[in-house]
């Protein structure tokens, strides 16, 4: 995982907007997720998720916003969120989940009635959501990030088509804790992401290009 200072990152990025910003390759794409222990250590061991302890019907959400995920998470002192992991998908695949993805509330300058929404809604695995981007320290932001929902067919389809690599980046995590009011605090490198999408998608997925 290649990192960099958090201060010169934000001189890099938008300060603010609807923006996927993350770290990764020419072919994929890095996320993160927050678990309990027995979750997150069979998804190491078997590079994979299952076991008794998780669901594939239970909405699981995918943030490739690092520091979204540490507000999410308390950086990684929440309860049943003690453990991060970040996943290696294949930017196809990300694609493919976000062209499936259906906006969690009623997004009326794209959907010409509540019922077309609500239709969308029953007949999608995959939901996203916009929300403030936060600082270190947890303050908010301007700047919005994305995370995506995904359950049923959809998350198995991440889980044996998509799925590259599950890292336990925990350690890394409690080390930069005790950096957040500093400015050597390390963050994993992110940018904004482009895409080649239909139109349709961008604009009910809600994306801004730069």
């Amino acid at each position: 995982m290649q990192t960099e200072l958090y201060q010169q990152q934000q001189t890099l990025l938008p300060t603010e907007g609807q923006y996927i910003k993350a770290d990764t390759t020419p072919t994929s794409i890095f996320v993160y997720q927050a678990y309990k222990p027995a979750i997150a250590s069979y998804a190491v061991e078997h590079q994979r998720f299952g076991g008794n302890h998780f669901s594939f019907n239970r909405m699981t959400w995918i943030k490739p916003n690092f520091m979204w995920m540490m507000y999410r998470s308390g950086w990684a002192t929440k309860k049943d969120q003690e453990r991060i992991l970040r996943l290696e998908l294949t930017r196809v695949g990300f694609e493919e989940i976000l062209s499936q993805a259906i906006p969690s509330s009623y997004q009326p300058d794209f959907y010409t009635s509540r019922p077309d929404w609500e239709a969308d809604i029953q007949s999608s695995d995959v939901r996203l959501q916009w929300d403030p981007d936060h600082a270190p320290d947890g303050s908010k932001l301007t700047r919005r990030a994305i995370q995506m929902g995904n359950r049923g067919a959809a998350f198995l389809r991440l889980n044996n088509k998509m799925l590259i690599s599950v890292e336990d980046v925990t350690d890394f995590v409690a080390q930069q804790r005790e950096n957040i009011n500093q400015e050597n605090l390390l963050v994993p490198v992110e940018r904004v992401m482009t895409f080649d999408l239909p139109s349709d998608t961008m604009q009910r997925v809600g994306i801004k290009t730069l």
